[in-house]
């Protein structure tokens, strides 16, 4: 049985699929590497919700079509907001990563092809993530003026500890497959001709385990890795966007030149 999500926009769309108890989510915005607009966010927020509640499945596979999973949330919809819209684009991207971080069920991301931004946090969210030689994984948001939240940074952090998670923002590193696969960013690394049937050898192997155990290995891990950091800005959290350096960030990412930003003052 197949589950399309309703307000599908022109330009892209959220598929669920159900198969054997296995949940298969594709997001489908090929030709934008699979860049999230709000919309999309607001989508994959709710067909994890109903898949939460609903009980249909055991397993819960992302993945995205074509050479992506996904490029993260859409810069150039991000140009046509106003700063508040944008914080609040953003909250709606983290409510769907933190919806597929909850789920009770365990989740296997397909890194197939660009994993960045949100995206990067999207995979980092799964409970486990199989990639290839085409994986690029990172978050090069010191090119936008986008600034990362404590629950955006404590994934990284998880799977990476604090100097490489800083290292990814200072200089927009991105990893390849292999490196991310080293690194413990990716479970599994295998050939991409041979990542799909990989990829349903994996849901079979997490499917035939004991339902039980693997909901209370999640809550029991959930427990051990939350942990709370003060705030440094006087602002506070959760907020996304620089209102000096992210219009600039953004411009530049559309005129497709190197942004130039203003330097800050100590006071």
């Amino acid at each position: 049985m197949q589950v399309v999500i309703h307000r599908i926009p022109m330009d892209g769309s959220i598929r669920m699929q159900l198969s054997r108890r296995m949940a298969i989510i594709t997001l489908n915005r090929a030709k934008k590497h699979n860049a999230l607009t709000r919309e999309l966010w607001q989508q994959l927020y709710e067909m994890v919700v109903h898949l939460s509640r609903s009980g249909q499945s055991d397993v819960l596979v992302i993945r995205g079509q074509g050479d992506a999973f996904t490029a993260g949330s859409d810069i150039y919809e991000f140009s046509q907001l106003s700063l508040q819209e944008v914080d609040e684009a953003f909250e709606t991207m983290e409510k769907a990563v933190s919806a597929v971080e909850s789920l009770p069920i365990p989740t296997i991301g397909v890194i197939n092809g660009f994993a960045m931004g949100a995206g990067f946090e999207l995979a980092l969210a799964c409970d486990l993530r199989i990639g290839c030689e085409k994986t690029k994984m990172g978050i090069p948001v010191g090119r936008l003026g986008i600034t990362l939240s404590q629950k955006f940074v404590k994934r990284i952090v998880d799977l990476l500890g604090p100097s490489r998670a800083k290292d990814l923002v200072f200089t927009g590193r991105i990893y390849s497959g292999e490196e991310a696969y080293r690194l413990g960013l990716l479970n599994y690394y295998v050939n991409s001709d041979d990542l799909n049937s990989a990829v349903v050898e994996l849901a079979d192997k997490v499917q035939s385990q004991s339902q039980a155990s693997l909901r209370a290995v999640k809550e029991s891990v959930a427990r051990c890795v939350q942990t709370t950091v003060p705030a440094w800005n006087e602002r506070g959290f959760p907020y996304f966007v620089d209102s000096r350096d992210f219009p600039e960030g953004v411009k530049a990412f559309l005129e497709k030149r190197s942004p130039q930003f203003k330097r800050w003052k100590r006071r």
